[in-house]
């Protein structure tokens, strides 16, 4: 398996700690992401939308980090982190679509346009974190682990953006449950670091 990747991608790093974590071998391959190596051939035939990371397994093209780790977890890893009954799944759905949505459109845009200049409305990134952090906080107060009683893929697709939020300029201080799970999941056997986490 190979995953086209970029060491500084909070989403390329999704997949990268999952696969730490469950004991899935990859075979990285570093995208010169500056040269626009990921909208040329041949990366831009395996993804179109001309984006990383992208998963490459046989015949298997994946090209989303969640849609990533939804197959690694179903295909190579132990049930745990991803349950197979309807409410354990749905339960884990839910929250890579708060990774996709509120988290990538808050602390993880408010790092775009802090750590890389990405032209991006940084109030709203701002203000998009005032809501989804207190959310993600009272949530932590009364769970351990996002989506269930033990760590799933739903807490490796919520951990990059939320872990890297002060590149951004948004400051966790303020939520002590969530700088907790994130030592939490520092503290997984296999975890693997990235640069700022």
């Amino acid at each position: 398996m190979k995953l086209y990747d970029l060491v500084l991608s909070g989403n390329c790093y999704k997949v990268r700690l999952f696969a730490a974590l469950a004991q899935v071998p990859l075979d990285i391959e570093p995208v010169d992401f500056l040269a626009g190596a990921h909208k040329r051939a041949p990366l831009i035939d395996l993804n179109p939308w001309g984006e990383i990371p992208i998963l490459v397994d046989g015949e298997v093209v994946l090209r989303d980090s969640q849609a990533i780790l939804v197959y690694l977890a179903q295909k190579y890893a132990a049930p745990q982190w991803l349950p197979r009954d309807p409410a354990g799944m749905a339960a884990v759905v839910q929250w890579l679509s708060t990774a996709a949505n509120e988290v990538q459109n808050g602390p993880a845009s408010a790092r775009l346009v802090d750590k890389f200049g990405y032209a991006i409305d940084k109030a709203d990134t701002l203000r998009r974190s005032a809501r989804i952090l207190p959310l993600l906080e009272a949530h932590l107060s009364q769970h351990t682990w996002l989506a269930a009683e033990q760590p799933t893929i739903a807490d490796c697709a919520v951990f990059p953006y939320v872990a890297l939020a002060p590149e951004g300029g948004v400051d966790l201080e303020p939520y002590p449950q969530i700088r907790a799970w994130i030592q939490r999941v520092k503290a997984l056997p296999d975890f693997l670091p990235m640069p700022g986490v």
